[in-house]
């Protein structure tokens, strides 16, 4: 197995998955592709892939198979499922949960794993769809440092930084933490420019000077090219979470409500001094 120039699988070609897959390639990676989508299978062999019929193809023909997936129970179907990767990935191959998932189920599918002789880390992604599209992700990694080492020359391809955060697991508590600072930063960003606009100053103006100011962040500097997609998942994830150690989060339940109506078209009016409340 060459590990300097990885035979790399991708089970996913969503909003994330599909940027990913085209980094990789345009990057000379041989990669095998599978989704659900046939569409989209279809664009990523058009780009150079090869299709494969189910996560057990992908597997057989990949040292380093990238998982991509919307859901946890998404992830154990296609890592542990009958016909899921580790029905015929080869030891010492390296399964990559770059999903956002739960901490315990990487920890018990980083078991399966390691009974059937395969590696698997978390490596949730940071950056969202333009990270993506760049491959200027933050890769946050939980697991074993010697599986990321093995994976890193593919992960490396798609993001520009890699952070090993600690064992299995890890990287989504990276992940969960990171997210609730991004979400909240929306909700009290938005809701001071509303103010500062009702108060008579330019919101253009007034957003120029914050960047200068000690309160500037990526989120400021790049409001009004988010989407908005995850928030609901990602809050709620996060909630779930931290009920598992007893931990109170009410800025958290207050972004997750005040995310509700918060949208694209309604922070483009803000920033264009129209109407926050129309």
């Amino acid at each position: 197995m060459d590990m300097n120039s990885p035979r790399v699988g991708l089970i996913g070609l969503g909003l994330m998955g599909a940027p990913v897959a085209r980094n990789l390639l345009q990057a000379g990676v041989r990669l095998t592709c599978n989704d659900l989508d046939a569409s989209a299978v279809a664009v990523a062999v058009e780009q150079g892939a090869t299709a494969a019929a189910t996560a057990a193809e992908v597997a057989a023909d990949s040292d380093v198979i990238l998982v991509i997936v919307p859901t946890n129970e998404d992830a154990r179907e296609v890592v542990a499922g009958s016909d899921g990767v580790l029905s015929t990935a080869r030891p010492g191959s390296v399964v990559v949960l770059c999903s956002s998932l739960r901490p315990d189920t990487c920890a018990e599918l980083e078991e399966r794993a390691r009974e059937a002789g395969v590696h698997l880390i978390d490596a949730p992604m940071t950056g969202g769809i333009r990270g993506a599209e760049q491959g200027t992700m933050t890769l946050l990694v939980g697991g074993d440092v010697a599986a990321l080492q093995r994976a890193r020359p593919a992960l490396e391809l798609i993001s520009s930084t890699i952070h090993h955060l600690g064992g299995i697991g890890a990287g989504q508590v990276g992940k969960t933490v990171n997210n609730l600072i991004h979400w909240g930063e929306v909700v009290v960003i938005t809701e001071a420019l509303a103010l500062g606009a009702k108060l008579g100053v330019d919101v253009s103006r007034m957003r120029r000077a914050l960047m200068d100011a000690s309160v500037d962040s990526r989120t400021l500097r790049e409001l009004e090219k988010m989407k908005f997609t995850w928030h609901a998942k990602d809050l709620e994830d996060a909630m779930d979470m931290a009920a598992t150690v007893g931990h109170r989060m009410p800025a958290a339940e207050m972004s997750r409500e005040e995310m509700l109506s918060i949208t694209p078209e309604r922070v483009a009016r803000l920033l264009a001094d129209e109407d926050w409340d129309a």
